[in-house]
């Protein structure tokens, strides 16, 4: 039986710009304003963190965790979600969902979170030192930073079930839910000489599965890290997605990748497609295919192109609600604008790319392109392309491109500045959000799985949330409502 699909986006935002352009010195600038601007300065906290677990069991000698940096600024919000700096970026992961349509709320929460970041930092700074930030993937050098999505699934589930489950959908959902983009950056990708991929990050990856994030990046992240009950939960860490800017992108995004995991825990492997023969290639070789004509060899000797697979997963996914139902993925109403939606995306990039420029970014950023292109009468691999592209993520409103191109919105706007600082009410991510804004001088740190309390006498004490379905607003607001300090909080959940 599928448990919950409580899930999440991790996003590391490119940023240019900084006292003497130093990237990490403008990552904290950015993390520090806002987190001084929304007086919050509880520490993340470390305890429990294992990056180096590895879901195959035995280490693999030749895979290396990403290195945690402690040092680097880190703070909890209102609204749940962490800010902090990884490695030379800005990154803010948002608070546990318990539907798609939840999870593409916080992600969008997380583009106005920067913004207003943006805005006090560069007050605070000489003009010339103004930052600049873009939600994409690359910086045009050969660097790649990421999107991760994170879902949540039962430990009962193989993870070589897993595996052979979703690397067909992990290679071939780029042709709806990538984000485009102009030129090559890696030298397997030069090699091809393209003038637009489907995805920006496709040509970053190396290895079918994998412990890494930043090297040798695999199709599967093998990163056994729950965040939870590791006994009954799993967290599939999702490193192979690209940022969107459409809030309908990210949605079936999310909404498909959930449903199908759902129908693995549920039914098993048997009505999966195939996986292709070799994976890697067919990521890379199907970001170079806008005809969406180029096929791949399947283990079942079958050669399938990535409308292939999404059409055979849409049908799976679509078989599974009808017979099952999944109430573990959203409320049948949104269940069926993921099918909806994957279906009017999936048919219409094949048929007329242009009735979903307003959902699929790659579509939305290639008219761009072309447009600019034809209009200036410019050669592939002009650098002005190549700045067109970068100003598509531009998060300031009057420089991004991705604003002016009549993407459709899922979220008005008053949702989401309502979202910037309030959590969501169906995951745990509501009590600690809560303690944020209730209780922050009494609050030394906090994680995802636990708050860790500081009443300024004796120990620190820490509440464990090992189950993301604990701790909502249903279970936990009466107690809050009634707590007006920390030690009366933690009094009551002696009792």
């Amino acid at each position: 039986m599928s448990v919950a699909k409580v899930l999440g986006i991790e996003t590391e935002y490119g940023i240019a710009g900084g006292p003497d352009a130093d990237q990490i010195v403008a990552s904290s600038i950015i993390v520090n304003a806002y987190a001084q601007e929304g007086r919050t300065r509880i520490n993340w906290d470390f305890e429990g963190e294992t990056p180096d677990m590895d879901a195959r069991g035995l280490p693999d000698l030749t895979s290396f965790a990403p290195i945690v940096e402690t040092h680097l600024a880190n703070t909890v919000l209102t609204n749940g979600a962490r800010l902090y700096v990884d490695h030379a970026h800005p990154e803010y992961s948002s608070p546990e969902c318990r539907t798609p349509l939840e999870a593409t709320l916080y992600d969008v929460a997380g583009e106005e979170v920067m913004r207003r970041a943006l805005l006090v930092a560069n007050e605070m700074i000489e003009p010339h030192q103004a930052i600049t930030l873009y939600k994409n993937n690359s910086d045009s050098k050969g660097n790649s930073y990421g999107t991760h999505e994170n879902y949540l699934v039962s430990r009962d589930v193989e993870f070589n079930h897993i595996v052979r489950a979703m690397v067909p959908h992990f290679v071939s959902r780029q042709i709806i839910v990538g984000a485009g983009k102009v030129g090559a950056e890696t030298e397997v990708g030069q090699e091809s000489d393209p003038f637009f991929q489907l995805s920006s990050r496709a040509e970053f990856f190396e290895e079918v599965v994998g412990l890494e994030t930043t090297l040798k990046r695999p199709i599967i992240n093998t990163r056994d890290e729950p965040h939870a009950d590791a006994e009954r939960f799993r967290r599939l860490h999702v490193i192979i997605g690209d940022a969107n800017m459409s809030q309908v992108a990210t949605f079936v995004k999310l909404g498909s990748t959930a449903l199908l995991l759902a129908a693995l825990e549920d039914s098993g492997l048997a009505a999966f497609p195939a996986m292709p023969r070799q994976p890697v290639g067919a990521v890379r070789s199907f970001a170079l295919d806008p005809s969406l004509t180029y096929a791949v060899l399947c283990e079942d000797d079958r050669e399938r192109t990535a409308w292939d697979f999404q059409n055979e997963l849409w049908h799976l996914a679509n078989d599974h609600v009808e017979r099952k139902g999944a109430d573990a993925v959203a409320p049948p109403d949104q269940v069926q604008m993921v099918l909806t939606e994957w279906r009017e995306m999936l048919d219409g990039v094949r048929d007329d790319p242009d009735t979903v420029a307003d959902r699929i970014d790659w579509v939305a950023k290639l008219r761009i392109v072309r447009g600019f292109q034809e209009r200036h009468s410019l050669p592939d691999g002009d650098a002005r392309l190549h700045a067109i592209d970068l100003q598509y993520h531009d998060l300031r409103p009057e420089r991004s491109l991705a604003r002016r191109v009549g993407l459709r919105a899922l979220h008005p706007e008053d949702e989401v500045r309502e979202a910037v600082h309030n959590p969501p009410e169906g995951t745990r991510a509501y009590f600690r959000g809560q303690c944020v804004a209730r209780y922050p001088g009494e609050i030394v740190a906090a994680n995802w799985d636990s708050v860790v309390f500081d009443l300024g006498e004796g120990p620190l004490q820490r509440v464990p949330m090992l189950d993301p379905l604990r701790g909502t607003r249903v279970l936990t607001e009466e107690l809050l409502e009634t707590s007006a300090t920390a030690q009366a909080l933690l009094e009551a959940l002696d009792r």
